[in-house]
């Protein structure tokens, strides 16, 4: 997962465009995994439980659930199939190509009976993430106040971090707030909104808070939200040098204090 390093923000609610989107008739959850067979579980349960909450909420509505297992050399593809969902295979391609790549395929696994591109929310999250029920319906309902980009907040386990991080975490967050910093633990967007940003760059890492800001110049709505927090892994070495890893290690210790 990526965050901006100095704490990128999103803009907030603001005008909706003339005319609005068309309502969302369906849904791709893309989890890039790298490597993790031990959190991928509760991951794909927690993304289970979203989707069949989403399914009560809008019977009908098509949802795609790909994760795109990315130079994985451990148990990760027996996780993936032991829930029967999709999986793309890649060699080690690092997360900004495995996440586009994984967009893409999963919009193929629509098929013929798919939606047009500004019909498609695109949901991301991570494989060391958990996604609260709600996750999807709330993604949605502000689709349906008119936000093109949904950028949400992320807390880690706290019992991952020792007491002085996870003292410094909670001297610096508020409970409730929408930060708007960029997590692709906790992003979705409108398809034709992600097309009009160019994607998913390819690079290692960052390849969330850009597609963000382009979106934003391409005139998005970006709407940054807490209500469907979602809970992340508080491990301080990441599978990118400047993920959130990267800001649990080196952010949360007190000025004069080593990590």
């Amino acid at each position: 997962m990526t965050a901006g390093r100095h704490g990128t923000r999103a803009a907030g609610p603001g005008g909706g465009r003339e005319g609005g989107a068309p309502p969302v008739g369906a849904v791709l959850v893309v989890v890039p995994a790298h490597d993790e067979e031990e959190l991928l579980p509760a991951c794909l349960d927690s993304v289970g439980r979203a989707v069949r909450t989403l399914g009560d909420a809008r019977p009908g509505l098509s949802v795609v659930v790909l994760v795109v297992l990315d130079g994985c050399t451990d148990a990760s593809a027996d996780v993936v199939a032991s829930v029967g969902v999709p999986a793309l295979v890649l060699d080690r391609a690092g997360v900004g190509p495995a996440r586009r790549a994984g967009v893409e395929a999963a919009f193929d696994l629509l098929g013929a009976g798919g939606q047009a591109r500004e019909r498609v929310w695109l949901a991301c999250t991570d494989a060391d993430s958990v996604v609260p029920d709600h996750w999807l319906t709330h993604h949605l309902a502000l689709a349906d106040d008119g936000a093109d980009v949904v950028v949400g907040t992320v807390r880690p386990r706290l019992d991952d971090l020792s007491p002085d991080r996870v003292a410094a975490w909670r001297e610096r967050h508020v409970p409730g707030h929408a930060n708007g910093h960029v997590h692709g633990a906790n992003l979705g967007i409108r398809l034709a909104t992600y097309d009009a940003a160019g994607g998913f760059a390819a690079v290692a890492e960052h390849e969330d808070v850009g597609l963000v800001h382009a979106a934003q110049r391409s005139g998005a709505r970006v709407v940054a939200d807490a209500v469907g927090e979602v809970l992340t892994s508080g491990r301080l070495v990441g599978r990118t040098p400047g993920g959130y890893a990267r800001h649990l290690r080196e952010d949360l210790i007190p000025l004069g204090r080593s990590a």
